[in-house]
């Protein structure tokens, strides 16, 4: 579904280029659910912003489906940690915000949007206003605006960083369900290393700044997963060497 060839990138910070992305190359298989995690301030979300044809690479190739089109905008989906929800409009109209734009005419987009919003846990809250809900209710209202759209590809740069650790916890297991059902192709961006192990088949680990890819680990865990059901020590044995990988890199970092 998705190839991203040798992608670099810099920016001219004070006049100098510092470069961020050094030959980035990842692989999404369609229906794949994927993360990145890397040290913070790494470039990861500048590599989802060159995917998702928001910004330019300096080189390399992005690819959906062997097409090398820079005209992706559109043809991705992408939540955001700021879950961007207007206050002025009510959750139902909120969330038909990019079908409208899309040119929908509003009484069709909220006949959409209402056959979901019981998936998606907003039921009985449509005619609410954003203040109203809680952090995971507004992340929901997020997931359901750009799912909306139709789209085959979602990139996630993470959309569970400002929840309570409960709620996170919650919201993972809810964006399993929903990934199951809805079969999209997925790429996530987190810091939690617990997270990135519970949703993921795979997982990229950049490096610091100039970001290269320095290792790819499989989740062999077998699906569907929730919290209480997956194996503990093969879960620790991934976590441990996950961590360790992060470790090094932090090292390296802190030594700069």
């Amino acid at each position: 579904m998705i190839e991203v060839e040798e992608i670099s990138k810099s920016f001219v910070v004070n006049g100098a280029q510092r470069p961020v992305l050094d030959k980035i190359t990842v692989r999404v298989a369609t229906d794949e659910f994927v993360s990145i995690v890397g040290p913070s301030g790494c470039g990861k979300s500048t590599l989802l912003h060159i995917i998702a044809g928001l910004e330019p690479a300096d080189s390399g190739l992005v690819k959906i489906e062997g097409d090398t089109t820079t005209k992706r905008l559109g043809r991705i989906g992408y939540v955001q940690q700021k879950d961007l929800l207007l206050p002025w409009r009510t959750v139902l109209d909120n969330v038909i915000l990019g079908l409208e734009i899309q040119g929908m005419p509003k009484p069709l987009a909220r006949q959409k949007a209402l056959q979901l919003t019981e998936a998606f846990g907003l039921k009985g809250f449509e005619k609410q206003y954003p203040f109203v809900l809680s952090g995971g209710m507004r992340q929901r209202a997020a997931f359901l605006r750009t799912v909306l759209l139709n789209q085959e590809v979602l990139l996630l740069d993470e959309p569970f960083g400002a929840l309570d650790s409960w709620t996170r916890l919650q919201m993972q297991e809810w964006l399993l369900d929903l990934w199951r059902s809805l079969k999209n192709t997925i790429i996530f961006v987190t810091h939690n290393v617990d997270e990135a192990l519970m949703l993921s088949d795979r997982i990229y680990v950049m490096s610091a700044r100039p970001a290269r890819i320095i290792t790819t680990i499989d989740v062999n865990l077998p699906r569907p997963r929730d919290h209480h059901t997956i194996t503990q020590s093969a879960f620790a044995n991934l976590k441990a060497n996950l961590i360790t990988t992060l470790h090094e890199e932090g090292s390296k970092v802190l030594e700069k």
